[in-house]
């Protein structure tokens, strides 16, 4: 198993990390307990040892899934999750202010049944609340041994570099980790996000690495995404804007490049972002055990410079070198 350190920290994480933004009590939640579970005990059980959840995961159920699964092997799990959504319609029910996040961390230790957590992430910027303010309590829950390491979650560049800065003024604990979007159709965060990362000593666990089921290939060009599909449950305007003649081409790619090797597109797609510098872990949300085997094949999937060097010139941005 590869362990790597995340960002400039000594905490070991694999380079898989298990996503449970599906799991869910409800009859409406894409995966249940019962199978939430058996993935989990799969993805324990061949050596990796990082799964991320949030507080907003079908409202809260996913960690209480998670902390269930996990009960028995606490010790040799790094856990995540995440805050800043809203647990409440009162005007200090989300954010990151030093109320709303004391709230928001003991309940997530009571869903998790856990005394701490090994990564707690900032959802998302709050431009209402002061980021030394922010810093100054994450670095009380560190202190008080409630949080082991800190990161957030789709901030930008600026907003990384004064998060760290603001810690760094405090003499305080600085985000180790990032959790951004990132794929072969979403690479934007190249240009200003990565270099700040790599700057301010972040790690990446990137999400969406199939980019909402794009790049398995299960939409066609031309044809209606079928109904029990991730875009057939959305709007058509939305689903239109992904669609695209230029992201078909990045898949097609893809799939030609899976097809060279005798690999699935999946894997093609999760290893090529295995290769790019400053990603520290791929984050996977499999809704099936099947779903789960597939993802990864591509952490064991090595891929030559030559067909590294093809996805990223197809996949290219508009305008960048």
């Amino acid at each position: 198993m590869d362990y790597v350190n995340l960002g400039e920290s000594g905490l070991k994480v694999s380079r898989a990390c298990l996503g449970a933004m599906n799991f869910g009590t409800s009859q409406n939640a894409p995966c249940n307990e019962a199978q939430a579970k058996r993935i989990i005990d799969a993805f324990l059980g061949q050596g990796h040892n990082f799964i991320d959840t949030a507080n907003v995961y079908q409202a809260g159920q996913s960690e209480v899934i998670v902390g269930h699964a996990i009960k028995e092997k606490r010790h040799s799990v790094i856990l995540a999750t995440k805050a800043r959504g809203p647990q409440g319609s009162g005007p200090n029910d989300m954010g990151t202010s030093r109320l709303h996040l004391n709230r928001a961390l003991d309940e997530s230790l009571k869903r998790l049944d856990t005394d701490y957590i090994d990564l707690y992430q900032m959802h998302a910027w709050d431009p209402d609340t002061p980021i030394e303010e922010t810093m100054a309590t994450l670095d009380s829950f560190v202190q008080a041994g409630k949080v082991r390491y800190i990161g957030c979650s789709n901030y930008t560049g600026s907003q990384i570099v004064e998060a760290q800065w603001a810690a760094s003024r405090q003499k305080g604990t600085p985000f180790i980790a990032l959790q951004p979007r990132y794929s072969l159709l979403a690479r934007d965060i190249e240009a200003d996000v990565l270099p700040a990362c790599q700057r301010h000593g972040l790690g990446m666990l990137v999400y969406s690495p199939l980019a909402g089921g794009m790049l398995t290939g299960k939409y066609k060009q031309g044809e209606e995404p079928a109904a029990d599909t991730r875009f057939g449950r959305r709007n058509r305007a939305g689903v239109m804007g992904t669609l695209n003649d230029r992201n078909f081409e990045i898949v097609n790619a893809v799939e030609q490049a899976a097809g060279e090797i005798g690999a699935t597109a999946s894997a093609v797609s999760i290893a090529w972002c295995l290769t790019r510098r400053g990603v520290t872990s791929v984050i996977i949300g499999p809704r099936t055990l099947q779903q789960q085997e597939e993802c990864l094949e591509g952490y064991e999937l090595e891929l030559s410079e030559m067909l590294v060097k093809g996805l990223s010139d197809a996949s290219r941005p508009a305008g960048r070198r």
